[in-house]
């Protein structure tokens, strides 16, 4: 793989030169998962948050193919059999960039904590992961900690990093 890490105060950083280093990526973050488990996928389109998920599921072994789930919100993939071994764990995919739409609109945060309540994602957390593509400062409530990926695509090299880290509710 095309991976380098270094530590960044709390948080790792790495390169992922092509979408496989980003798919390999998620299913190496798919080993430290299990079950209520919250994932906060950020950053700008075509970051890699989709290819990043599909690595994880695929780490988890979760049955059905992954893709972008914007335009139903929220994908339930069941438990299958996991790579290695290890308890099988359901994952749900959740794209919360659609919640609440209209930045700046009066009670656009109260109608996103809504549509969120609504999904009923602090259910599922009890027997799946969770993984939320632009979901930072949007889903961190559901759970005293989370994986926090922050994805980014540099505009002159065209090479996307990672930087992630558990994040507690805590401090």
């Amino acid at each position: 793989m095309g991976w380098v890490s270094v530590a960044e105060s709390t948080h790792t950083v790495i390169e992922l030169p092509t979408t496989q280093d980003t798919e390999a990526f998620g299913r190496r973050l798919a080993l430290e998962l299990s079950a209520g488990d919250l994932v906060v996928l950020d950053g700008p389109l075509g970051a890699g948050k989709t290819a990043l998920a599909r690595g994880i599921a695929a780490g988890l072994g979760v049955r059905g193919r992954v893709s972008s789930p914007t335009f139903i919100i929220a994908r339930e993939h069941r438990a299958g059999e996991r790579p290695g071994g290890g308890p099988p764990v359901a994952m749900v995919h959740v794209d919360a960039y659609r919640l609440g739409i209209g930045a700046g609109e009066s009670g656009r945060h109260d109608r996103t904590f809504d549509e969120l309540d609504a999904l009923d994602l602090d259910t599922d957390l009890a027997g799946a992961v969770v993984v939320v593509e632009w979901g930072e400062g949007v889903v961190e409530h559901l759970s005293d900690r989370h994986l926090l990926v922050r994805l980014r695509r540099e505009p002159e090299s065209d090479v996307r990093t990672a930087r992630w880290g558990w994040v507690s509710a805590h401090g």
